[in-house]
């Protein structure tokens, strides 16, 4: 146990092993980087200033493109600050921190997506009572209810993975600190850890993944009850977007956290990881602006600054 004080600091090594790829990572993740700056700060911006955009749709659409932000920026620069100077040191503090914040965006967004869904099943299916049940008090404890379990995910991930002892200079497979990549560089048993991940994320996603389940079965069938093409047109085109980004969202996390083997393919991971922690926040706010003509159209509205109507200011106020 004393070798626990010797810790200050780790190696992120994750591409160590690969220095002629450290310009190309670089670049890439810069170009990345700034389109999902761009997106999602475009999107929370044009849902802002847009009155026909003040709907429960919109507000948890703009909530999703402030995790995307804080999400990719909690991992982007870091790594783009290694890719440059060649210095893939980080603290013992930093990292924790890296953890901590990394598992409170990640486990909130994907909480959010699933609140989403629920938000598509009560526009889809009860349209009259709409903008009854998804009030703004309703909304605003949706939101945090993905807050709290973020908070309660990413304090138990980060206490647990941090009680573990670490001995001797310490290097991460990995280009951001994890929790499958911490606990494998750690000299101590982690069985207990490995379950406590695989139980919490396996909870946690499958339960959104079940709401996401129920609620579009209900989806489908109450969209192809509705007698005219157009209608269900307009109905899937209100879902595809998020459907898109569902797809997106749980295959990586699943892969990466929800099974057994996990922590088996360090390699594999970085890869994985790439996609969900820095091109995932970029994709969103493109599916979403691209696939959604109200979207387009408030974009145009902006260009042109035409003047906006008070409608849905029930919502916003």
């Amino acid at each position: 146990m004393e070798n626990d004080t010797v810790v200050t600091e780790f190696t992120l090594g994750g591409f160590m092993d690969q220095p002629e790829l450290q310009v190309i990572l670089l670049v890439l993740f810069l170009v990345i980087y700034i389109i999902t700056l761009v997106g999602n700060f475009g999107m929370i911006l044009i849902i802002t200033a847009d009155s026909h955009l003040h709907t429960p749709m919109y507000f948890f659409l703009k909530n999703l493109s402030f995790l995307d932000i804080c999400y990719s920026s909690v991992i982007t620069p870091k790594a783009m600050i290694s890719f440059a100077t060649g210095n893939q040191v980080i603290s013992y503090n930093g990292c924790a921190t890296q953890m901590f914040f990394f598992c409170l965006f990640g486990t909130t967004e994907g909480v959010l997506v699933g609140v989403m869904a629920y938000d598509r099943f009560t526009a889809i299916c009860n349209p009259l009572l709409y903008h009854i049940i998804m009030s703004k008090k309703r909304c605003f404890g949706l939101l945090s209810i993905s807050y709290f379990f973020g908070f309660f995910n990413c304090c138990t991930q980060t206490g647990f993975t941090f009680s573990l002892s670490f001995c001797g200079p310490t290097v991460i497979n990995h280009f951001f600190c994890d929790v499958p990549v911490v606990m494998k560089a750690s000299c101590s048993n982690t069985f207990a850890n490995e379950i406590v991940l695989l139980v919490f994320c396996g909870i946690i996603s499958v339960f959104t993944a079940t709401v996401v389940l129920i609620s579009y079965c209900y989806i489908v069938a109450t969209i192809l009850r509705i007698p005219s093409v157009q209608g269900r047109h307009k109905a899937f085109s209100t879902c595809t977007s998020h459907l898109m980004v569902v797809s997106l969202f749980f295959g990586t996390v699943f892969f990466m956290y929800a099974q057994p083997g996990a922590m088996s393919s360090p390699n594999q991971g970085k890869v994985v990881s790439i996609f969900y922690t820095i091109v995932i926040p970029m994709l969103n706010p493109l599916i979403y602006s691209l696939r959604n003509k109200e979207v387009k159209e408030a974009l145009n509205r902006q260009i042109r600054r035409k003047p906006l109507s008070a409608e849905a200011q029930h919502f916003f106020g």
